[in-house]
């Protein structure tokens, strides 16, 4: 049983070399992070107000801003990815900008490009879209290879270099993407090393029935759309953010993440034999660490001072299955990664 359900708080690891964190500190931990996480019932309040259920949509988000990582949508169109999106921002009074992604588009259109003044007879910068504190970019596998590799730069470093010159970008600072999966015509498959850069991969399914009647009123109904308003300062997500951090995590929590990690690399250690012929290759380290920061994240949206092994399956799925690469065998008997990844979860053992 855990600690969730029984309400009480986790015993600290002694293990040498592990974190430390007396019974006290995690009280007053708890108590600090339930005051400094009421804002995100704000947020859900206010995105409710434009998003008709996808709940889960609305958490991913809520995690990727909070753990400081990049999320990618991937979903049919008319399923609010968009919307989400620009909503979340309305709740935040942070800068936003929109990158529509194009075939034709250019790494000038996003980072900017150096332009001649004749009166001054010298070059300056023009700053591209990339400088926002949100960034949505918009069926980014229709970019070309130039294009990502500029936003490549951007999303892992949190600079854009112009001429020579280096500008940081602002914090907070987060890419929200979106992908069409059904359309292949003039598409451009996104790299894996930039894949790797998102924090989770969301993939979105139908509204149920319920939700889409909602939906169809709301959108013919005479009175205006309401419009979330801003409801938290940027100040106060990137203090969230430091907050996060401090959310403890026990030794036999980070063994279990490991151990996930690694099952999708050696399935055979694990049990799993059926499934080396069936991945090509394994998550990669960044999968643990976005493991550990999403897990902090899901904890702190709890109002919880520590990590729970809930917190670390709730987000495996989508910190994974971005990260692991099926064989040729695997398509052939109609394996996917959510099968990989429910097999792994089932056969670790659990703390």
């Amino acid at each position: 049983m855990s600690t969730e359900e029984t309400g009480q708080e986790p015993i600290a690891s002694s293990t040498s070399g592990a974190a430390t964190s007396p019974e006290g500190d995690i009280r007053a931990l708890n108590a600090k992070i339930k005051e400094e996480s009421a804002f995100i019932e704000l947020i859900k309040l206010e995105m409710e107000k434009v998003i008709i259920g996808q709940h889960d949509m609305v958490d991913k988000l809520l995690i990727a801003l909070l753990a400081n990582g990049h999320i990618l949508l991937e979903g049919v169109p008319g399923l609010a990815k968009t919307l989400a999106i620009k909503a979340l921002s309305s709740c935040i009074s942070v800068d936003f900008s929109r990158l529509q992604f194009t075939p034709d588009l250019l790494p000038a259109d996003v980072v900017g490009t150096m332009i001649y003044n004749p009166k001054t007879q010298d070059f300056s910068v023009k700053q591209g879209p990339i400088f926002a504190n949100f960034v949505l970019a918009d069926e980014i596998n229709r970019a070309p290879a130039k294009v990502q590799s500029a936003l490549l730069e951007a999303m892992q470093e949190r600079q854009v270099t112009i001429g020579g010159q280096t500008f940081s970008l602002p914090e907070p600072f987060l890419v929200l993407a979106t992908q069409n999966p059904i359309e292949q015509e003039g598409t451009y498959p996104l790299p894996e090393a930039q894949v790797d850069r998102f924090m989770i991969k969301v993939v979105l399914t139908y509204p149920s029935r319920d939700e889409e009647k909602i939906i169809i009123r709301n959108n013919v109904s005479k009175n205006p759309f309401p419009k979330p308003k801003a409801v938290v300062s940027a100040s106060q997500v990137m203090q969230a953010r430091e907050t996060v951090k401090e959310v403890y995590m026990d030794e036999k929590i980070e063994r279990y993440i490991v151990d996930l990690v690694y099952a999708t690399r050696d399935p055979e250690a694990y049990k799993l034999k059926e499934l080396k012929e069936l991945i090509g290759f394994g998550a990669s380290p960044r999968a643990g660490i976005s493991m550990a920061l999403a897990a902090k994240a899901f904890a702190f949206m709890n109002h919880r001072g520590f990590v729970v092994p809930e917190d670390v399956r709730a987000v495996c799925p989508d910190v994974m299955r971005h990260r692991i690469g099926l064989t040729y065998e695997a398509e052939a008997e109609n394996v996917s990664v959510e099968d990989v990844i429910q097999k792994v979860l089932n056969a670790v053992e659990v703390p």
